[in-house]
């Protein structure tokens, strides 16, 4: 079918779907002769089977009537016009309204070209990318010259090119350094699997140089992280890739993981590292005070206030952020939950796209820098998220809530959760 006309129907009394049809057929047939017959037109299959949806407003029928059209658009809107003729249904006074007359085409025609686009934007992922091959050719030749060796004592696998300079890549393990010089990084050096004390190879290392602990993307590399950066000096981290490991990586992704590095320091207060020392150090000072004192220790009166003054100043930030969002954005974030959908706005509040959440990060991926605002989404908020949303210039993410796995916050990106504004 071409054409689908949709009508309001309304009839000052109850009548049923049957009532409706007959009417319709009784009250048009003859009407305009012979051609716009539509028994005739329904056995040519001009006119497709009409369906009446119909319920009951107390004493009143209201309803909506639908007739495919494989007629041309003239003859389609004569047949739309003569549905309006008919007043009576039943011993009831109706109307018919048309509302629209949909053309199915354009529809097939946007379905079809949205999923062009796609099945051509598959094609171009999986079309080789010469450069890429021709720079992991001559990276793999300089692999191939670059062999692991055995660093120090403990005969921890490293690259060639530790001592020289002034930056060490500390990985997990063998499987690591190989996969790090088959990409020219030469400065890198393993723990060996280290599950407990850091070797003092590395130590006496990052006591001279500067150090990038280089860990997975995964539970193990948060264990690692957890061992490590209370062992000893280090200046940055960096990770891999949500639920990858750093052998496996691309050079691309290698390149990406070590350029988005961030300070030692900061991985450890949001580890709780740091924290825990500090709460330690209060414990002791309040022993001591006691102690000298001689006299029961003080009730934790101010910890308290501190957390509820912490707690006073996030939600703050919070009201500060929903009080930027207009009113209508908010609105539509009320009737996002369930639907799985995310949609992206621009600087003004105008909203530039709405996608499925599995095509979020695709998306974004395609989006110029600056163009997208803030992208509000049913979905959680991951590391890897929240690493493109910054590459990107996005200045706000709202989801249903964070993931268990970020440790990198970038300052440019603010991220709540709907409980946060709703």
């Amino acid at each position: 079918m071409k054409y689908l006309i949709k009508a309001k129907l309304e009839v000052d009394g109850r009548v049923d779907r049957h009532d409706v049809i007959g009417a319709i057929f009784g009250q048009t047939e003859g009407l305009l002769g012979t051609g716009f017959s539509l028994e005739e037109l329904q056995e040519k299959d001009k006119i497709g089977r009409i369906h009446v949806e119909i319920k009951y407003q107390g004493t009143k029928t209201v309803g909506q009537i639908l007739v495919p059209s494989n007629l041309d658009r003239v003859h389609t809107s004569i047949i739309a016009a003569m549905l309006e003729t008919v007043d009576k249904i039943g011993p009831y006074q109706a109307r018919i309204v048309v509302e629209e007359i949909k053309d199915l085409r354009a529809d097939k025609i946007k379905r079809i070209i949205a999923r062009a686009r796609e099945l051509l934007e598959h094609m171009r992922e999986r079309e080789p990318d010469i450069k890429e091959i021709v720079r992991e050719v001559i990276q793999q030749e300089q692999a191939k010259q670059a062999k692991i060796i055995e660093y120090g004592p403990e005969k921890l696998p490293a690259g060639p090119g530790v001592d020289q300079a002034d930056t060490v890549i500390v990985v997990e393990g063998r499987g690591d350094v190989q996969n790090l010089l088959r990409y020219g990084y030469t400065n890198v050096i393993a723990l060996e699997g280290a599950r407990g004390k850091v070797p003092e190879t590395i130590k006496k290392l990052a006591e001279r140089k500067k150090i990038v602990l280089f860990v997975d993307g995964d539970r193990g590399g948060e264990l690692i992280l957890k061992n490590v950066l209370p062992q000893m000096k280090v200046d940055y981290v960096a990770r891999a890739p949500e639920g990858k490991e750093v052998e496996e990586l691309t050079g691309k992704e290698i390149a990406r993981a070590l350029n988005q590095m961030v300070p030692a320091s900061t991985v450890a207060k949001e580890l709780g590292l740091v924290e825990e020392k500090e709460e330690k150090t209060t414990q002791e000072a309040v022993e001591e005070k006691e102690k000298t004192a001689q006299a029961p220790a003080p009730q934790p009166v101010e910890a308290k206030e501190e957390k509820t003054a912490e707690e006073a100043k996030k939600e703050e930030k919070t009201e500060t952020v929903a009080m930027a969002i207009p009113k209508e954005v908010l609105e539509n974030i009320r009737k996002l939950p369930g639907t799985l959908e995310a949609v992206l706005y621009d600087k003004e509040w105008k909203e530039v796209d709405r996608v499925k959440v599995r095509e979020l990060f695709e998306r974004l991926q395609q989006a110029e820098k600056g163009t997208i605002h803030a992208v509000v989404f049913d979905g959680i908020i991951t590391q890897r998220l929240l690493n493109l949303a910054e590459d990107k210039g996005v200045a706000l993410l709202v989801g249903s809530r964070m993931g268990s796995k970020i440790t990198y916050k970038p300052g440019s990106v603010k991220f709540l959760t709907f409980n946060d504004l709703l």
